[in-house]
């Protein structure tokens, strides 16, 4: 008999098998008012477990405008109300951060954002999940896993001097495609695995939603008892376990690189951009915001300073993260270096705080994301790279090998992800009750609905999320959206943050299914719980001709194209009942 995957004994149970399971920690933050809305819409009053849910104000935070401020205060009266402890207020830090003082060996932790994944450093199974589903978890506590497939990615050596775990998760997401891992479980093994600190696989985890996977785990070893200052059980995978791919990475063999725009598997080496202008640099976010972040980027800055009229933003990823930092005087370093700090938050980087770009300006930023409009402005070029790597094209005004090397190195991965791509004004692509995008692939949430506004409009408000569906990437969708159609689209259909408003706002409006070649996970998962059907059948999206009559019938599993047929697996009863329900609200009030 075969062994099992550290995903297959987390739920004791084979890949592809459905399973219930109560997680270990519930995570929220500013969308934990929008969550509270559709709890009630449920018929929910008092929350299953208090102590299973973690909420944290950091997207916002402090807020900036009076409608989050009072979504703020409203938050904090629920957490008195409900009786849940684990709450962390403005500025207590970032709530990946955060985690890490809760996370363990051995737990599920689950949260209303795509980058919880980050817990896995912790021998965690860590997955996001949409707004909708952590509103149903505070009435009934738990709820389903599809037990994934695994890629086993086995690190052996040791990272060069001036290499970092940003440059190794860029590196395999360069390697394997933003949509190289979707749905799947990444378990980090080797020798390598030793030389790396909690901080590092931290980093690496946060990464993991960008290659479209589930979660990401380490196993639970001396390095993770030290960060724990405790000895405790772990699990993790047999040796004969059985994985979907399996990958080997020389450690001593990757060197720097940056994911250039508008896409993070567009990965060059620092030499095939090196000199382009920068204008703007941040430092920080969940993903390189820890104090050993702080410390690389400060070893680059110490006594120089950036060139006029070049903004530096430092952003710690906690308030205790903050206080170390200015204990060991890496704060004096950023400022006399002419950063600007601010208060543990996300803000800039999904362009919803301060430090939002100009037009027609380059960025590099520690974050893990770099869509067209991400930082808030589409008009902005943004470069992700490790703190090292943007502290020395900060000081330089232009892309830096942090090693002060010159070198010839080529990215040796040419990515198969295309860019997202704008439908041009005038260019009409519904004919016969179908959007056809099937030449689309990475449509992302942030071009179905921007980031700025996830917090201005609630997830719970599909009235006004419809006037901005697809604008910033059809802008002739709102107005000509209607009940029953179909959205023809290519890969990685959904990809980028566990922002649900696109899948409420597509299912409110009555859209009768997405045919695309491959779906983001949280998306599938959000669009079931919208009562949204999704459908992944390339050869479907192949056959389409635009113009081509589309129609679905969901009983017999087949889909009608022209002439053609294609047959899909029908949804079980319990997603047809979902379906059905225009929901799980509804369901959940129904039920």
């Amino acid at each position: 008999m075969a062994g099992k995957t550290f995903a297959e004994k987390i739920f004791n149970a084979s890949t592809g098998s459905i399973v219930f399971a109560k997680p270990d920690i519930v995570l929220s933050h500013d969308n934990t008012a929008s969550i509270a809305g559709t709890f009630r819409k449920m018929g929910g009053e008092k929350v299953a477990d208090p102590n299973q849910l973690l909420i944290v104000l950091d997207h916002n935070a402090p807020p900036t405008s009076a409608a989050l401020a009072n979504d703020y205060q409203f938050i904090r009266n629920l957490v008195t109300e409900q009786g849940i402890e684990k709450f962390h207020d403005v500025g207590k830090g970032i709530c990946h951060q955060i985690v890490s003082l809760y996370a363990k060996p051995k737990m599920i932790v689950v949260g209303s954002d795509s980058h919880t994944c980050t817990a896995g450093a912790f021998n965690s199974f860590a997955a996001g999940i949409d707004r909708t589903e952590t509103a149903g978890l505070w009435k009934a506590s738990e709820t389903w896993f599809r037990v994934p497939e695994t890629i086993k990615i086995t690190l052996n050596g040791k990272l060069c001097q001036g290499v970092y775990a940003k440059d190794l998760a860029l590196w395999i997401i360069g390697m394997i495609g933003s949509s190289g891992a979707d749905y799947m479980s990444i378990e980090y093994h080797g020798e390598g695995v030793k030389t790396l600190t909690v901080s590092d696989r931290m980093t690496i985890a946060n990464l993991a939603s960008e290659m479209g996977a589930k979660n990401a785990a380490f196993p639970a070893d001396d390095v993770l008892f030290d960060f724990l200052g405790e000895k405790v059980e772990g699990i993790w995978a047999d040796e004969d376990a059985i994985y979907a791919q399996e990958i080997e990475i020389n450690l001593n063999e990757i060197y720097p690189v940056v994911a250039a725009p508008h896409h993070v598997d567009n990965v060059k080496a620092v030499s095939e951009v090196e000199g382009t202008p920068i204008h703007q640099a941040l430092i920080g976010t969940c993903t390189n915001g820890r104090l050993e972040d702080l410390r690389e980027a400060a070893a680059v800055l110490k006594g120089n300073k950036v060139p006029p009229n070049f903004q530096l933003l430092v952003i710690p990823a906690s308030q205790m993260i903050y206080m170390l930092a200015m204990e060991e005087g890496l704060i004096e370093t950023f400022i006399r270096a002419g950063a600007n700090i601010l208060a543990p938050s996300c803000g800039p980087c999904l362009g919803t705080g301060q430090g939002i770009p100009a037009d027609d300006i380059n960025v590099i930023s520690t974050a893990n994301r770099n869509f067209l409009g991400r930082m808030g402005n589409k008009k902005a070029n943004i470069y992700l790279a490790s703190p090292a790597t943007v502290a020395a094209s900060a000081l330089a005004g232009k892309i830096t090998d942090p090693r002060t090397v010159k070198t010839q190195n080529k990215f040796p991965y040419a990515s198969e992800q295309s860019e997202t791509m704008t439908i041009p004004e005038g260019e009409n692509r519904l004919l016969d009750m179908t959007w056809n995008y099937s030449d689309v692939d990475n449509l992302n949430t942030d071009a179905m609905f921007a980031g700025n506004l996830t917090y201005n409009i609630k997830s719970s408000e599909p009235e006004k999320i419809r006037p901005y569906l697809f604008i910033d990437f059809d802008a002739s969708f709102p107005e000509k959206l209607a009940e029953g159609q179909i959205i023809i689209a290519g890969a990685n259909f959904g990809c980028g943050s566990s922002r649900e408003h696109p899948a409420v706002g597509l299912g409110q409006a009555g859209v009768k299914a997405v045919i695309c070649k491959s779906v983001n996970r949280i998306f599938y998962r959000s669009s079931i719980n919208q009562g949204l059907p999704i459908i992944v059948l390339k050869e479907a999206v192949d056959a389409y001709k635009a113009g081509d009559k589309v129609d679905i019938d969901f009983t017999t599993g087949t889909i009608f194209i022209g002439e053609k047929q294609f047959k899909f697996s029908p949804p079980p009863e319990k997603l047809m009942n979902i379906f059905e329900n225009k929901g799980l609200v509804n369901f959940y009030k129904k039920n």
